[in-house]
Parts: C-alpha cells; structure tokens; sequence
C-alpha cells in the first residue's frame, strides 16, 4: 500500500480555480464513494480556502492518482485543472500532511486554523469509513507533531489568520481603519477573527449580518459593540460603510453588481470566503474597491524572517516523526502474516486441547493450568520469527522472511 495526495492549493492555483473545485460536505461524500467504488483503499479530503487536496492510499498508486485526476476533471467540469493539479506520493504525500498541519504550507507560515481544518478532516472520514488504518495513523501522527512543534518553537505566538492580514491590508489601503464603519458578513471563524481584529482598530462602527439573523443576535451577546443588520438589509447598509469582510460559506456569490449600481460612496471590500462572496464584475464600479485572498499574498509580515527560521526547526521535528511513520507503515505489511500464525496456533491449541480434554478427566483448576502452559509454549515458537518480521527494514528481507514462515507453518 501507498499513500498519495491529488489537489489544488494557493501554490499551485489561483483562487478562480480553487473555488471551483471546493468540496461541500455532500460533496466529500460523494467524491469519497465515488473513489472507494473505483479501487482506492483509504479517502480523506481536505477543502479549505486555500486548498483542496485528495489523500489516498492504495496498491498501484500510479494508476490511482490518475483516477483522482480523471475525478477532479470530471466531478467539478473544469477541463484546464489538469494543469493546476499537483501530485505527490508516498513519502512526499507524507511530508505534505505534516507540513500542512504544522502550517509549514500556509499563506501565513505557521497559522492555526489549518490544523483544527486538518483534525475535522480527518474526523469526517473515520465517521463515514472513508478512511482507514493507514489514513488515520497518517493524520493523527501529523496532527501531534503540529502541537509539538507549536509548543517547541512557539511558532504560532501571535497568530496571523488570514483574517488579520485581510485587515491589516485594508488598514495599510486606508491609512488608517480609526472611525471608519464596517460591515461582517458571515459569523464563522474567519469572520469572528476579522470582528476581534477590527476592534482593536477603533473603529466608530461595526455592523454584522448573517443569513440566520439568530446567530448574529447570539453573538452580539458577547460583543456588545456589534450592531446586528438583518440579511435582506445587506445592500441599504452599505452606503453607510467604509469597509466590506465578507467570509461566508454560501456556495453563490451574495454581494452583486446589479444591487450596487446606486452606491456613490467609495467601499472596501475584502472577500475572505471560497467559493468569493463577491461577484466579480463588482470591481468594475469605479467607487468599489475589492480583494480577495490572492491579493493577500503580497503582504510581508515582519516576523516572517523569524518564522522560517523556526520553520527549520520544525521541520527536525517533522523529519524524525516521518522516519517513525515509515517504520511503521513498514511493520503493517507483515499484519497479515502475523495474523495467519497466531491463527494456525489457536487451531493447533484448540485441537491439542479437545484431545487432552477426551482422554484425561480434569477439573476447571487443571483445565486452566493447561491451557496457560500451553498458550505460553505456542507463543514462545512464534515469538522469535514475529519479531524478526517487525524489525526487518529490508523490504526484500521482508518478503523473504514472510514466504519461508508461511511455508514451514503451511499457512
């Protein structure tokens, strides 16, 4: 078995084409079934707004990555995604997982969010059976050594979401975000992020809205200075703001051109969402100003220098889990072997144990004294060879060992 990714991300494809291929929950379903039915052993899908990445295990992992490709292609109906789809395997596809856990292959070089992104991934999976025990390992290894190395190097002190250089980039277009008014659209993380950040800026006021008013309602509870706008209210309150954080998990967009034809007075808007929130002909209005999560990519922050040097550090750390994985993905391949000898002595001992059960008249205590004396004779035969199998490194070795075992044991 081998382990393997297939997907887009900020590397590799512009946000156009990263939000064509984002995955809904019913969509992971979907694809996963779809490529479960198709011969892959193991599926975890991981779509955030950065990326969206198909993990895979199984036999001949060549053709299985075709098979992912040939599904992104298919699946979402964009014929020039081939050219942005990236691939790794094996131990490439390995030291990707970690290092997009850690955050190593962020926007923002060790963020946070991206771990707990990981986590539900993962999680999603292993409810549903998509994932297995390889996948699974995979992940949960990945995902402890993230919070190692964020305890070791301190990497994520101070945290910078995409949501605080959003605004850090609208404050660096204004000047200054003191006394501006704001609108937030959405109540997610990103937008409760966006809303802790803009407070800290001063700003004379800031309106919330969000498709379920109640949730907008709930939070304004815990910030108090958040003044709730009803939904439907969207397009009337923009001509009262300065500046636009939208971050929503619609799949349409729900700002539109055509219901800002009459707003006269110049805005800001920085859509954080993927699938955008914003239609794009918006920007076409001489008085709108709109980014997105590419035109964050050209924010330097100053402490990224300190950042990828601690990212060295990291990725130490990363190295020496990955050699352990390795070792153990290593160990598995003789699982089925182990299993077929520790089979054959249960046979051997149920049959030993029947005969002596006929012939000898024995109570429960001395039933039991046998059985153990027994059970200890069986496992110390198969001892030695078990662990010879387990530490072997050498995959020629290996399959040597498991060929010579089932056939002295017939198994």
């Amino acid at each position: 078995m081998k382990v393997a990714v297939v997907g887009v991300n900020h590397n590799t494809a512009p946000i156009r084409i990263r939000e064509k291929v984002s995955f809904t929950e019913s969509k992971k379903i979907e694809g996963s079934n779809f490529l479960l039915d198709n011969g892959i052993e193991e599926v975890i899908i991981l779509s955030t707004c950065n990326r969206s990445e198909i993990y895979i295990v199984g036999k001949d992992i060549d053709s299985k990555v075709d098979i992912v490709k040939d599904f992104y292609e298919d699946y979402f109906d964009e014929k020039d995604i081939r050219e942005y789809l990236f691939d790794k395997k094996h131990k490439e596809a390995i030291n990707h997982i970690y290092e997009v856990a850690s955050g190593l292959d962020s926007l923002v070089l060790g963020e946070d969010q991206i771990l707990g992104q990981a986590k539900e991934a993962m999680l999603f999976s292993m409810e549903l059976g998509f994932s297995g025990k390889i996948l699974n390992k995979l992940f949960r290894e990945a995902i402890t050594t993230s919070k190692n190395i964020k305890n070791e190097t301190k990497i994520s002190e101070n945290p910078l979401s995409i949501s605080y250089i959003g605004v850090k980039f609208l404050k660096q277009k204004l000047k200054s975000l003191k006394n501006k008014k704001a609108l937030i659209i959405g109540v997610g993380k990103m937008s409760i992020l966006a809303l802790k950040h803009l407070i800290e800026e001063d700003l004379d006021e800031i309106y919330m809205t969000n498709r379920s008013h109640k949730k907008v309602l709930d939070l304004s509870d815990d910030f108090p200075m958040v003044k709730p706008i009803e939904y439907e209210k969207r397009y009337e309150i923009l001509k009262d703001v300065d500046i636009v954080i939208t971050a929503t998990a619609s799949p349409h967009t729900i700002i539109k051109k055509d219901e800002m034809m009459d707003i006269d007075n110049e805005i800001y808007i920085m859509d954080i969402a993927l699938p955008r929130d914003v239609e794009e002909s918006v920007s076409e209005l001489p008085n709108i100003n709109v980014y997105d999560i590419d035109n964050l990519k050209k924010i330097s922050d100053e402490n990224e220098q300190r950042r990828i040097q601690l990212s060295k550090v990291a990725k130490e750390i990363i190295d020496e889990s990955i050699n352990e994985f390795l070792d153990w993905m290593s160990s598995i391949k003789v699982d089925p072997t182990i299993k077929s000898l520790n089979e054959r002595c249960s046979d051997i001992q149920s049959d030993t144990l029947d005969y002596i059960y006929r012939k000898l008249d024995l109570d429960c205590r001395e039933k039991k004294i046998i059985e153990k004396m027994l059970t200890s004779a069986l496992k110390r035969v198969i001892r030695e060879p078990i662990i010879k199998l387990k530490s072997t490194k050498d995959e020629g070795k290996v399959k040597d060992y498991t060929s010579i075992i089932e056939e002295l044991f017939d198994l």
